[in-house]
């Protein structure tokens, strides 16, 4: 299996990046999302966003380079960053404040060791991650960085209605999702 470098995966088409993640180097692919993840995804990006105020950005869908050689290439469900590093693609790890991902079918390893581990090693300060269920409202688990050991701590746990106060103050509400 070859692997691909930072450099070809920079020269790739927009169309060759869509559902792909690069781990160690390897492609992966993504699992197919429903119409409620990404729901669940925009309604946090979108609170986020408002309540990032001028200084964050809270957007959907784009890459994360958490490190050049061995390529590591991540697509967070919900990536805050700071505003003025909207131009710089991909964004990078010191340009991150928080990353979410909503856990779905096919991704809960994922979601819940693999990544938190390699943004936590990559000093990403908050992680959130969505648990969903269909026909349940879902579960928020608020996770800020231990910067000594590099590990995210058990934050703060939200059903339905999120009131954080870290890492700035944001209301979302999850409560009616079908």
């Amino acid at each position: 299996m070859s692997t691909v470098t930072a450099e070809q995966y920079d020269g790739w088409t927009e169309e060759q990046c869509a559902d792909v993640e690069i781990v160690g180097g390897v492609v992966v692919a993504r699992p197919s999302r429903s119409a409620r993840h990404n729901r669940i995804a925009r309604l946090v990006a979108n609170a986020l966003d408002d309540a990032g105020g001028a200084d964050w950005n809270a957007d959907c869908g784009f890459d994360l380079r958490l490190r050049d050689v061995p390529l590591d290439n991540r697509c967070p469900d919900v990536v805050v960053y700071r505003a003025d590093t909207v131009e710089e693609m991909p964004a990078r790890p010191e340009h991150v404040l928080l990353l979410v991902e909503v856990v779905s079918p096919g991704s809960e390893t994922t979601d819940r060791l693999v990544k938190p581990d390699q943004y936590a090693k990559a000093g990403i300060p908050f992680y959130w991650r969505v648990e969903q269920a269909a026909g349940r409202v879902p579960v928020v688990h608020t996770c800020p960085l231990d910067e000594a050991s590099r590990v995210y701590r058990a934050g703060e746990v939200f059903t339905g209605l999120v009131k954080a106060a870290v890492p700035f103050p944001v209301e979302v509400d999850l409560t009616d999702l079908p």
